[in-house]
């Protein structure tokens, strides 16, 4: 739905992530660029997507729209996302535990299909993408 408004506008949608807080609800719009995100293109972005947000309405409960870019510990969404980011260091926190751990940190090593295999201090941990709560990128400077 809202992938179509974001790519016309030349931008490509990351992927989006809605969080609860007490009685407060974000929906966060990652978007990126080949030159990069500006607050000005956040800001064009937003005018778009808050228009299709009132017309589709898919949103049951009150919401404040947050569009960013993906950032340093960028999210990762999809399988492409993980093959753009072979090599590159991830947190990953499952949906249910593994080995009794949710959270795992690594690099990552390949992807298969809908699996994805991490290096977790030496040891080759593979996953279901479909078992990951949230990715993030860890910056390396």
């Amino acid at each position: 739905m809202l992938e179509v408004p974001i790519e016309a506008l030349s931008y490509e949608l990351i992927g989006l992530e809605f969080v609860r807080a007490g009685r407060y609800s974000t929906l966060r719009v990652f978007i990126d660029h080949e030159n990069g995100i500006t607050v000005e293109n956040c800001a064009e972005v937003s005018l778009q997507v808050s228009a299709v947000m009132d017309v589709e309405d898919p949103v049951a409960v009150a919401y404040n729209l947050e569009i960013s870019s993906p950032g340093f510990n960028r999210p990762l969404f999809n399988a492409l996302h993980y093959q753009k980011f072979i090599g590159h260091n991830v947190n990953i926190v499952l949906k249910i535990a593994i080995q009794n751990r949710r959270k795992w940190k690594g690099k990552i090593l390949s992807i298969d299909g809908e699996t994805v295999t991490i290096n977790v201090d030496g040891s080759e941990e593979v996953f279901a993408l479909s078992d990951i709560a949230k990715a993030n990128l860890i910056p390396s400077f």
